[in-house]
């Protein structure tokens, strides 16, 4: 299955850890706009279907297509909230959407609720589509039943907004290209998933 980000995530650190992990004043309105773009590619770099991770990092909207449906499918990019619509084209090529009682979701598993069957669906690619949310709340108070942000992936993209911050040309003074160091793919290693 093919997965595609539908709602992007909003970032997961904020100007404010950043500003304090770079040791700027947070009023620093110059500084501001770089370092927000520097904190959206280095979420971006390890993020959702492109990401390094494999994984999704910030809350977001997916959607994994297929050609037809399995008895288990496995919905990639977790940690899975939950799902907001499972749908299929039918013989007719109407889109038609599934009920939340015909199927059951474990963990990043989705199949068939016990004694259900799924339909039958056009033949045709990307007939199936599971749309759901998924990835990290940064204030686990704010909904307890999503996990929070780790805090090694935390200090992973601030360690990298700094390492972009003052590294901002893309070779060093030997023209050797910077790479994501060490420490932040150790911190980062954990979590990653391989599909």
């Amino acid at each position: 299955m093919r997965t595609f980000v539908v709602t992007p995530p909003a970032p997961v650190v904020t100007w404010e850890e950043a500003a304090q992990h770079l040791r700027l004043e947070a009023d620093d309105e110059e500084q501001k706009p770089l370092v927000e773009a520097m904190i959206a590619a280095a979420s971006a770099h390890i993020d959702g279907p492109d990401g390094w991770l494999g994984r999704a990092i910030g809350v977001q909207t997916l959607e994994a297509r297929g050609d037809v449906f399995r008895d288990c499918m496995s919905l990639r990019y977790p940690p899975i909230i939950d799902i907001v619509s499972v749908k299929y084209l039918d013989a007719a090529a109407a889109e038609v959407t599934i009920l939340p009682t015909e199927y059951e979701v474990r963990g990043s598993l989705i199949g068939c609720a016990f004694g259900r069957r799924w339909p039958s669906v056009l033949a045709q690619p990307e007939s199936v589509r599971i749309r759901y949310r998924a990835g990290f709340v940064t204030n686990p108070t704010a909904d307890p039943l999503v996990p929070a942000l780790p805090a090694p992936i935390r200090a992973a993209i601030l360690l990298m907004v700094g390492d972009l911050y003052r590294n901002r040309e893309t070779v060093s003074a030997q023209a050797v290209a910077i790479p994501m160091s060490t420490t932040v793919e150790n911190l980062l290693a954990p979590f990653r998933r391989f599909y």
